[in-house]
């Protein structure tokens, strides 16, 4: 069967970028001059670019055109840090660490030895927890300003096993959810699984999404629910303010939205307002976890959500992992109630701060988005430089970067890295940022 002319297109040009014959950055034809040049209808020169674009090869950018895609980055860059080669400096990912946690998880082990409990630990636990358990998270929540009871409480496998127990318990595929035009790239992955439709929301003024533009949208389509960040927003850092959590709190009541509050970084800022969970506890479901304060291998997190959807989540819970290790919720609850993650979020948030005062002072003069103890760095470029050439350059000088296409929920994606600063030792987070800003310097001037 003959191969039809657009296809042979689409191959020619892929066969010219894979080639270097056009290069990152390459301003490809508009469409209209693509289908004259070929003798296209101009549908099929814009399904030329569709198949380019899903192929990884071009993006389009909103009201600049078609443009040839670095193509030496690793696949889905930002999200997936186990493609690093050895060597490579990683500042896309955050798994923070503190001297001596070795020696917390060894003392933290023996004490378990020796407890008189250890056998339970080795048979199925039920679904959301034990009682006291859920009850030690429900008491450390409390000193969060939520204050909710241990039947409200259930454990999972990491925040992100929290937040996907949460939307499979209660949204329906084909449900829309509104959500920054910068989000957490784990939620973008999970609402694809469960065929979730996102309506990215512009941010006001850096301090949270447009809360107008959420209204005009629940007014103009069936929303059913809304995932935040609301402290410590993940990749820009904001915290936001009293007021706006309020209005948020009033909108979603008056459109009967479910609020998905995601609190993974919150222990990071210093007396923020209260969650939403506690203005709206009988609309809000609050996931986090103890991943970032602890450590990413623990794999224990938490959902707090009102009762009657709480055992929709149990149902989800009793489908999919059935229950979260014994062993590591023992851990965890014992370093809740001796005080010891207390200390060691307090040591993490000085860490962050000590960081964050290293980023400063390398990228001074540079356009940054930041919150002073967070573990990120956000640096949007001007229209003339591209995230993507960026990103492959310190790739080459062995430094890992996210991009903001793991992040973007719109059509348009913003020229922009983020920076994760909790991974490496301070010397080399120095010496990697300088590199960092003599290579965005390269291609500003």
């Amino acid at each position: 069967m003959a191969q039809p002319r657009y296809k042979a297109l689409v191959d020619a040009l892929a066969a010219d970028i894979r080639a270097g014959r056009l290069r990152a950055g390459t301003r490809l034809p508009t469409h209209r001059d693509l289908a004259a040049k070929h003798g296209l209808a101009l549908v099929t020169a814009t399904r030329v670019y569709a198949e380019l674009a899903a192929m990884g090869l071009v993006s389009g950018e909103t009201g600049r055109g078609t443009y040839v895609r670095e193509i030496s980055l690793p696949a889905r860059q930002g999200i997936d840090q186990f493609a690093l080669a050895a060597g490579m400096v990683d500042l896309s990912f955050n798994y923070p660490a503190l001297p001596g946690q070795g020696d917390l998880l060894r003392n933290g082990l023996r004490q378990l030895a020796s407890s008189g409990d250890l056998e339970s630990l080795l048979r199925y636990q039920p679904h959301g927890g034990r009682q006291h358990e859920r009850a030690a998270v429900a008491r450390h929540l409390a000193s969060r300003g939520l204050a909710v009871d241990w039947q409200q409480v259930s454990l999972v496998n990491g925040a992100q096993a929290g937040l996907a127990a949460t939307v499979m318990a209660l949204l329906q595929p084909g449900d829309v959810v509104a959500v920054d035009t910068l989000t957490y790239p784990g939620f973008k992955v999970l609402a694809e699984a469960c065929r979730l439709e996102l309506a990215p929301l512009p941010s006001a003024d850096g301090q949270g999404f447009d809360l107008e533009a959420l209204a005009r949208l629940c007014r103009t389509r069936r929303v059913r629910a809304v995932y935040v960040m609301p402290t410590l927003h993940n990749p820009l850092g904001w915290v936001t303010g009293a007021r706006w959590r309020k209005q948020l709190v009033e909108i979603a009541r008056r459109h009967g939205l479910l609020i998905i509050e995601d609190a993974a970084y919150a222990f990071l800022a210093d007396k923020p307002p209260a969650p939403l969970a506690a203005l709206a506890p009988e609309t809000t479901g609050y996931v986090s976890g103890f991943s970032k304060n602890i450590a990413t291998g623990l794999r224990v997190g938490y959902v707090a959500a009102p009762t009657e959807p709480m055992k929709a989540i149990e149902r989800v819970l009793r489908a999919t992992t059935w229950n979260t290790p014994g062993v590591m919720i023992a851990l965890v609850c014992a370093w809740l109630e001796d005080g010891t993650l207390r200390r060691l979020e307090t040591e993490k948030r000085r860490d962050a701060k000590t960081r964050q005062a290293i980023a400063a002072e390398v990228l001074a003069g540079m356009d940054c988005v930041r919150h002073p103890s967070s573990y990120f760095v956000w640096l949007p470029f001007s229209e003339d430089v591209r995230a993507d050439q960026v990103a492959a350059a310190l790739m080459r000088k062995h430094i890992s970067v996210s991009t903001a296409e793991p992040y973007a929920t719109s059509h348009h994606v913003p020229h922009a890295v983020r920076l994760a600063l909790g991974s490496v030792e301070l010397d080399v987070l120095r010496e990697s940022l300088e590199k960092v800003r003599q290579v965005i310097g390269d291609y500003t001037y």
